[in-house]
């Protein structure tokens, strides 16, 4: 028989409903129903609500091929994690072939379970597979309301080594109990109800012809009517033979594509032959036919003809038939009498709980029959209430037990007819044959409930009308007439009404159960003695657990004081605890506390300890006892209240004097009670204070300590150095102190001693504020040791020592003068200014020096002179010209002189130019000379302003500035105007304040010789940024500000932007930019040494761009 076509790849079958939930409509035809080719079952009977489907599978079954005569297993996987029994796993050919009855020879289904991975393993088994076996398979795993199913197809391929050999009977075979071919999948069970009743004998309809012009939709209905069962293989089978059709040489007449005949019938299978001399063969499944009593042959003329006698099942098969090289063949369709229902069920009523029997009789012994209720399949399993008893001709469906649920319309169906009975099932009369007992029980003793009844039914148990479920705790018990309600420890909970109301009777039978209980405190919560603590300030809310039933008295009591309801302290008695309520605890409810519990089964007393305890008192004002130059040492003395909590430590703050912000100077407490605060500024004034810390939190902070001010002393003065030494007297000098400090500096102590001793003298009782001390009453000829110290506020620095023995005797210097540098160049000042010049010399002992102008003495009247030990002052109030000049300076000691010159210019404006004429006019030009001023100002004259007027207005134009020569070209003059021009005369102190103007006008005229002025290209200003001066390596300190500078040029003008590590500066308070002709300047103030790194200056323009970069480091001084 054909296999059917396989299944599109992409095609999905749809899961039928599990056995015990099939629909009605799985055992009708109903007309408006549409079977796809392939698929296991309508949609519309086998979709399945999602709410129902679940992945239950690890590993699903897959698709296989076997060769004809070859094994092949599939293996399907289920997850136990979650399930607390096994699954219910089941297989199916098919739509409806349920394989479990089918195990035998051909079909062997395992299952296993591994513990270690919790996976059930099942597995199907098919040996020695035949060409029918083919197929769509489908396996579907089921628990409680979970639900997965997975299909998958068998091929079947025929051996390499024979013909092909398709039994077409053994589709449509029964499977019999003990014989060989016990096992094969036949489909004799997948027969469908059919609605009509046992009909008459049919004419003979040939499947073959039905399925050949029938629609493709229609092909379910034909199989479903005809008893086909393997109807994919038919189809298949019908469209290799529909492909074999071929125009032959050999046969005038072939077979005919499939034959059908009636299990016992005779077939006639003929062909006619073009040449009748060509030898014949038969064949049945790639076998040869010989004659027999059940295969006759006859030759008629060049027909051939083959009878085949007594047709049974095994003669189901393909028949082919050679004629030389050539062969037609055909397929015989045996097919198997339907089986009638010979007895139909009869009408039966019953009560429930008895034993009902529904028999009937069918045509044929251990036939396959169905049965439903309302319509729906009953299973043949061995779980299910119905048993389905076979004896013979005889089918009985049996119900141990009716139920009133099984009140309905039982039918039984065969492939030939059918018959249904009504079955009803009544109650019996209902007696109490002991009803339920009030009781009233102990907390935690059994509550024990039982009654009886005169019919074995089941029932509902109800708590103050609502249904009591079996659990745990609660034990519902049922046997026989007897039920009864037991829970093995009474809680609180459990005393209500209790009923019992039987299943399908309107009648309860009630009780009541009291539970009583003694009180009782429950003080587990509670630390050790019943101690409870409390923050003072907070609300404390004591709940006490209790117990008892009924519902105590409590009574809250502290000494002789009872405890009402309402107050700062007060007792909330709610029905499973008690509440002791102190609103704000304070230090004074510290102490024992009583409750008491009482009702009508006995009473309950304890006493409770409430300690309040609070945050330490805050420390005295600590001492500061020692300042030094960032650091101070503070003490203080523990609180004299610790709260009722030991002290764990203390918190410090400082603040500035005048600020009101206190900052903590540690993070983790500090056990003892001093402390050293550091990194405090110099010279600023401080207050510190302590917090206290205990287990409870900290206390307020102590009063400020008294202000103090962190202070050092200075470093040693710096280059001391003898300044002059006479018969009696030395002088010293020094520089201040590197560092001086916030505390500032009061002066100097200069101490001596004499080379020998080690008694330090003090030359000055009082503090020096000057870098310069002469020791006086010194003995001449003796040698002296020298030293200096800075004091101030903090103390004396260390001393200064200067190196050497100083002896006391006077030594003569020679004069050496000491002229700036800036005077060895011709010292210039304008008319008006000051002039004021200090020469230094040196020269020992009494220089005498002396001044001379241009070689004469200086009239001390213009010029003033005053001289010191060291230098000497010329000094000028209001220069004139007339104070231009050298000056010689001779300083003398003894025979020694030394000389110096001085030359001063004092310069002014200088006078006008004296003539200025006009030489020539041509065309719009004019060209002009003169004559340098007469006065030059005492300075050389750097240039000349030319400017014109027009003759209407006398308005005057500057024309040319800074101009150098004494002609010039005055050029796009407008024709037909007059021009006057003067010209001003220039020197370093600026313009002439008069100007010397033409004494006759120039008249441009209108006619004459035009001038063509010569065409000059613009010059190219355009260049790239260039940085002229780089950026230089810098180091800054600390807090101070500090400025990188560096010098760019560019046309046009370049954009310059600033980058700190290569990220641009951007809108940042901390820094400043400047830039003024070309020249860039970046100020960081007062940087830190987060400011250091890598600064970078960026200048773009349209042709391109430059970068300079620097390093700063920012030092931190110590």
């Amino acid at each position: 028989m054909p296999e059917p076509t396989k299944k599109d790849e992409t095609e999905t079958e749809t899961a039928p409903p599990p056995p015990e939930q099939k629909t009605p409509q799985e055992g009708g035809t109903g007309k408006g129903k549409v079977w796809s080719l392939g698929e296991g079952a309508p949609e519309e009977t086998e979709k399945r609500d999602d709410s129902q489907r679940s992945t239950l599978f690890v590993e699903k079954p897959q698709s296989g091929t076997v060769s004809v005569g070859g094994n092949i297993t599939f293996i399907a996987k289920v997850e136990a994690k979650d399930l607390l029994r096994k699954p219910n796993v089941k297989w199916f050919k098919g739509k409806w072939m349920d394989l479990a009855s089918k195990a035998g020879k051909h079909l062997q289904l395992k299952e296993s379970f591994e513990r270690h991975t919790k996976i059930h393993t099942f597995e199907m088994h098919i040996i020695q597979a035949k060409e029918n076996y083919a197929g769509n398979y489908r396996c579907e795993v089921s628990y409680k309301d979970k639900f997965d199913s997975c299909s998958f197809d068998l091929e079947v391929t025929e051996s390499s080594q024979a013909a092909p050999s398709i039994d077409i009977r053994s589709a449509f075979k029964r499977s019999g109990d003990g014989q060989d071919d016990a096992g094969e999948l036949d489909f004799s069970g997948l027969l469908k109800r059919r609605e009509v009743k046992q009909q008459e004998e049919e004419p003979e309809v040939d499947v073959w012809e039905l399925l050949k012009n029938a629609n493709p939709s229609e092909y379910e209905k034909i199989a479903f009517q005809y008893g086909i069962t393997d109807l994919r293989g038919m189809l298949k089978r019908l469209k290799r033979m529909r492909r074999e059709v071929k125009k032959s040489a050999a046969f005038a007449k072939g077979l005919d594509p499939a034959y059908q005949v009636d299990k016992g019938g005779k077939v006639r299978f003929m062909v006619e032959l073009a040449d009748p001399t060509v030898e014949l063969k038969w064949y049945k499944n790639g076998q040869e036919i010989r004659p027999s009593a059940k295969y006759i042959f006859e030759h008629k003329g060049n027909q051939r003809i083959l009878f085949i006698n007594n047709c049974m099942m095994t003669d189901d098969a393909r028949y082919y038939v050679t004629a030389g090289d050539e062969k037609c063949s055909t397929e015989l369709f045996v097919r198997d009498p339907p089986i009638l229902v010979t007895k139909g069920l009869e009408d039966t009523s019953t009560y429930v709980g008895e034993r009902v029997e529904l028999s009937c009789e069918v045509s044929e012994d251990d036939a396959n029959v169905k049965w439903f209720k309302n319509g729906v399949e009953l299973p043949n399993d061995p779980k299910s209430r119905y048993r389905i008893k076979v004896e013979g001709k005889k089918h009985t469906l049996i119900i141990e037990e009716a139920a009133k649920n099984d009140n309905a319309t039982y039918s039984v169906m065969t492939t030939g007819g059918q018959s249904e009975a009504k079955l009803s099932v009544d109650l019996r009369p209902l007696k109490i044959s002991l009803a339920l007992q009030d009781q009233t029980v102990r907390l935690g003793q059994e509550i024990h409930l039982k009654c009886e009844i005169s019919e074995n039914v089941s029932g509902k148990w109800y708590k103050n009308g609502q249904l009591v479920e079996a659990s745990d705790r609660v034990k519902l018990y049922h046997k026989g007439r007897i039920h009864r309600f037991v829970i093995a420890s009474a809680a609180v909970d459990d005393e209500a009404e209790y009923m019992f109301v039987p299943d399908a009777y309107n009648i309860n039978i009630p009780c009541k159960v009291h539970v009583v209980d003694p009180p009782k405190l429950h003080l587990d919560g509670l630390g050790e003695g019943n101690t409870v603590t409390v923050v003072a300030g907070s609300k404390l809310r004591l709940e006490i657990p209790i117990t008892g039933e009924p519902t105590p008295k409590v009574m809250w009591s502290k000494g002789d004081k009872w405890i009402t309801d309402s107050g700062r302290i007060r007792a909330e008695t709610y029905p499973d605890s008690s509440c002791l309520v102190i609103d704000t605890a304070e230090r004074e409810d510290s102490g024992q506390f009583r409750i008491s519990l009482k009702n009508e089964a006995g009473e309950d007393t304890a006493l409770i300890n409430i300690k309040v305890v609070d945050v330490p008192d805050p420390p005295q004002a600590p001492n500061v006892t020692e300042v030094g130059e960032d650091w101070c040492v503070m003490t203080w003395e523990p609180p004299a209240n610790d709260g009722g909590s030991p002290i764990l430590g203390y918190f410090i703050e400082r603040k500035k004097k005048q600020s009101s912000r206190w900052m903590r100077l540690n993070f983790e407490l500090i056990k003892e009670t001093t402390f050293e605060p550091k990194k405090m500024i110099e010279g600023v004034a401080y207050e510190v204070r302590v917090f206290a810390v205990n287990a409870i939190g900290t206390s307020k902070p102590s009063m400020p300590s008294k202000s103090f001010v962190p202070l050092a002393v200075t470093s040693p003065p710096t280059l001391l150095a003898v300044d002059g030494v006479t018969d009696t007297t030395v002088t010293m000098k020094w520089r201040p102190p590197d560092h001086i400090g916030a505390a500032g500096l009061d002066g100097y102590v200069v101490e001596y001693c004499f080379e020998g001793t080690d008694e330090w003298i003090v030359a000055n009782p009082e503090l020096t504020d000057k870098t310069k001390f002469t020791i006086t009453g010194l003995p001449t000829g003796s040698k002296i040791l020298v030293r200096v110290k800075a004091v101030n506020a903090a103390g004396e620095s260390e001393p200064r020592y200067h190196p050497q023995p100083i002896l006391v005797k006077e030594v003569i210097e020679a004069p050496k003068i000491r002229l700036p540098r800036h005077l060895k160049q011709t010292y210039t000042r304008r008319v008006g200014e000051t002039v004021n010049l200090v020469i230094p010399f040196q020269g020992k002992p009494r220089a005498k020096v002396s001044w001379q102008k241009n070689g004469s003495p200086i009239d001390k009247n213009q010029i003033n002179i005053r001289n010191t030990e060291n230098d000497t002052i010329i000094f000028i109030r209001k220069a004139e010209r007339n104070h231009s000049g050298e000056y010689n300076m001779k300083v003398e000691v003894e025979n020694l002189e030394d000389k110096a010159t001085i030359d001063i210019q004092i310069v002014d404006r200088p006078g006008p130019p004296e003539v200025v004429t006009i030489e020539d006019v041509w065309g719009e030009n004019v060209n002009l000379s003169w004559k340098p001023p007469k006065d030059d100002g005492n300075a050389a004259i750097t240039g000349y302003t030319i400017q014109k007027a027009d003759k209407k207005s006398m308005e005057w134009f500057t024309v040319m500035e800074h101009y150098h020569r004494t002609s010039a070209t005055i050029n796009e003059l407008v024709i037909g105007n007059e021009y006057y021009f003067r010209v001003f005369a220039e020197n370093m102190c600026g313009l002439s304040e008069d100007a010397t103007m033409t004494k006759e006008s120039a008249l441009i005229a209108k006619d004459g010789k035009v001038y063509k002025y010569p065409v000059y290209n613009d010059f190219d200003f355009s260049e790239r940024p260039l940085f002229t001066q780089p950026l230089v390596n810098t180091f800054a300190v600390a807090g101070y500000n500090a400025t990188l500078n560096c010098s760019v040029r560019g046309n046009p003008k370049p954009k310059i932007t600033w980058l700190k590590n290569k990220v641009a500066i951007m809108n940042d308070p901390r820094y400043r930019m400047f830039s003024n002709q070309g020249v860039c300047t970046l100020e960081i103030r007062k940087p830190s040494p987060y400011d250091g790194g890598t600064y970078t200056c960026r200048a773009v323009n349209e042709l391109g761009e430059a970068e300079v970069d620097c390093k700063l480091e920012v030092k931190v001084t110590q």
